[in-house]
């Protein structure tokens, strides 16, 4: 008797997507792994969409892996590790590191604000303010972290923002006194490793996101728009200021130039991706409604409608 109950229902599914109702049942059939390579922040609103995603559909089997934006990317063109989705913090990562050879698309899908998070024992954590965070990480003592620019994003983010304070306050020369109190052995690969040094008083400030800074609960400065790349109106100003990094293989004597811009979260599905199916039911989850919402949760700003970027164009079945 049991087969005959499961044979019905599975007839009621092919004549419900026959009459064209919503494809809810039929989703039902998404299944299998589900590989996801994040930009370190969106380790959290990832993990929360992919929880989101997997209660809707049981059958999938997400894993996720968070590292530096360009650390993720040459995952594929270094190790040849080719995931499901990505997600970076910089949407220049996919066009100048991906395209084309691994990917023809991207889309855009939130905004983000560069931030200086600090814990209540930071020396001068009474004082910091948006106008005087320069000097108070100048003091004697003062211990500021910073990501590596050459895997992520915030790290080069970071360089972009003290050239835009040198701008904005005149001051001929503080970007290389700024830098130079950030020194190497402060660095880590992706801004998130920095938050349990600041939690555990090892750092005073570390260099992060808005988002990070609310889902981690720790206070944070706001910096000024000219400086926090959050502006869109302000993209003109941004671009006064670059960055050159190593080129897209590691050990080249290739460079890539990144010049100053208003913070764009991206994602893609590799060319090569073994699910695209499924990776492409995910991403259109990320851009619905509910699953702004979760990225809003999240501290993130999203866009909409999303910004659709690259020489090719998404499936059909991405874009909401």
């Amino acid at each position: 008797m049991g087969w005959i109950v499961r044979l019905s229902l599975t007839c009621m599914v092919v004549v419900v997507g026959m009459l064209g109702h919503p494809p809810l049942l039929r989703s039902q059939a998404l299944s299998g792994p589900l590989v996801v390579f994040n930009a370190g922040s969106l380790a959290a609103p990832f993990r929360d969409l992919l929880q989101a995603f997997r209660a809707r559909h049981p059958g999938v089997r997400p894993l996720q892996e968070s590292s530096g934006s360009l650390e993720a990317a040459r995952k594929l063109t270094e190790l040849g590790k080719v995931p499901d989705v990505l997600g970076v913090a910089d949407y220049l990562v996919i066009p100048k590191l991906l395209i084309p050879s691994q990917a023809t698309w991207y889309v855009g899908f939130a905004r983000n604000a560069m931030v200086l998070i600090y814990s209540r024992v930071s020396i001068g954590s009474g004082d910091i303010d948006a106008g005087n965070w320069h000097q108070i990480l100048r003091r004697p003592g003062v211990r500021t972290g910073r990501s590596d620019p050459s895997l992520d994003p915030n790290g080069y983010r970071t360089l972009l923002a003290l050239q835009l304070t040198e701008a904005h306050l005149r001051q001929p020369g503080l970007a290389a006194r700024l830098l130079a109190v950030m020194p190497a052995r402060w660095m880590r690969p992706k801004e998130a490793d920095l938050v349990a040094l600041v939690q555990a008083g090892e750092l005073d400030y570390a260099w992060s996101y808005r988002s990070i800074a609310m889902t981690s609960r720790l206070p944070f400065v706001t910096l000024p728009p000219e400086v926090d790349l959050s502006d869109p109106q302000r993209e003109a100003w941004y671009r006064q200021a670059t960055v050159r990094l190593p080129g897209p293989r590691l050990g080249s004597t290739d460079s890539i130039t990144v010049p100053g811009e208003p913070i764009v979260y991206a994602m893609t599905i590799p060319t090569r991706a073994p699910n695209p199916r499924v990776a492409a039911a995910f991403v259109r989850f990320a851009l619905s409604a509910e699953g702004r919402t979760i990225l809003e949760r999240n501290g993130l700003t999203t866009l909409r409608p999303p910004q659709v970027g690259g020489p090719g164009r998404p499936p059909p079945a991405v874009l909401p």
